[in-house]
């Protein structure tokens, strides 16, 4: 039997692992995708907000040449902390259910069924997008994710949203040739945007670069044009791509499933903020699952101590 079963192989979940592999402890890291999958999938040209310190992880020093890291970098460092420490990870594994035992809890997944005395969600938030819910969002060019600006070069593109990835695929197609639009339900862009870049997008944005509708809604897509509710009314521009950058949410089903109860607002489970502890004994929360819709809370920087607070108070329940 292990004495933490991890789900999830993001920064956190490494975190997590190093953290008990210091305690001594027995675990195992089950990913259903590729190692920190979700990073993996960011936009190839991502710059974090973050300096490389400040994603760190078990003490391991992330050194880049820059201040801030690109997403190669991160995906290169993490790797490394994988393999340098001999992290036990099971890759392309899902966990697709979990029961409660005398001893712990039974997990079963695609490959294998585990039994485990605590178990450490770290399933982060990036698999799950944000419905628009609209007619026409099931076709093919509808996207809710973002690899590369090339692919929509001479592209008439709407953008949906004003956040920092809405703001980047904007900003990265329309360099690249793409005849860009910005569709934005609040009165301005977001002032989470990173503040070397929201200059930028404002700038463009009254030259007549990128066109804008604040206040405004995608209100139907079709596959040659799509539809706008904006305080002037319903208008229809011709269309080849819809990014919809609406953002991201965690699993609440398998949260709920699990027994861990949610808010009713937030979807925000329940848990100790000393101990990262649910509701359910022995199953804790890492990373930014802990903050339900309000996903922009939580980050590497300010998650990574999760690691240690959980490590922690495992070691302290021992016989």
């Amino acid at each position: 039997m292990l004495d933490i079963l991890i789900i999830g192989g993001g920064p956190i979940g490494l975190a997590c692992g190093l953290a008990a592999q210091r305690a001594g402890l027995s675990f195992l890291i089950v990913e259903k995708g590729c190692l920190v999958n979700s990073l993996y999938n960011y936009p190839s040209t991502m710059t974090f907000f973050s300096t490389s310190e400040k994603l760190e992880i078990g003490g391991i020093p992330f050194v880049t040449i820059n201040n801030k890291p690109v997403r190669a970098e991160a995906l290169e460092y993490y790797r490394r902390v994988a393999t340098s420490r001999h992290l036990p990870i099971n890759l392309f594994e899902e966990v697709t259910g979990i029961t409660k035992n005398d001893n712990g809890y039974t997990i079963t997944s695609t490959k294998e069924t585990y039994q485990a005395k605590n178990i450490i969600l770290s399933t982060g938030f990036y698999d799950i997008s944000v419905n628009l819910n609209i007619p026409g969002e099931d076709l093919p060019k509808v996207k809710h994710y973002y690899l590369d600006p090339h692919y929509y070069a001479m592209q008439k593109v709407v953008v949906v949203g004003s956040s920092n990835s809405a703001i980047d695929v904007a900003l990265e197609t329309y360099r690249k040739g793409a005849d860009v639009t910005l569709v934005v339900r609040g009165g301005e862009i977001s002032t989470r945007v990173k503040y070397w870049v929201r200059p930028d997008i404002i700038n463009r944005i009254k030259e007549g670069s990128i066109k804008a509708y604040f206040n405004s809604n995608l209100k139907a897509i079709r596959e040659y044009e799509v539809d706008i509710d904006t305080p002037d009314g319903t208008i229809t521009i011709a269309n080849d791509f819809v990014m919809a950058m609406t953002g991201y949410k965690p699993n609440f089903n398998f949260l709920k499933k699990l027994g861990i109860h949610l808010s009713e607002d937030k979807f925000i489970p329940q848990y100790n903020p000393d101990t990262m502890e649910t509701n359910m004994p022995g199953i804790y929360l890492a990373g930014v699952v802990v903050g339900g819709l309000d996903t922009h809370l939580w980050f590497i920087e300010n998650s990574r101590v999760h690691a240690d607070m959980i490590i922690d108070d495992i070691v302290r329940k021992r016989p």
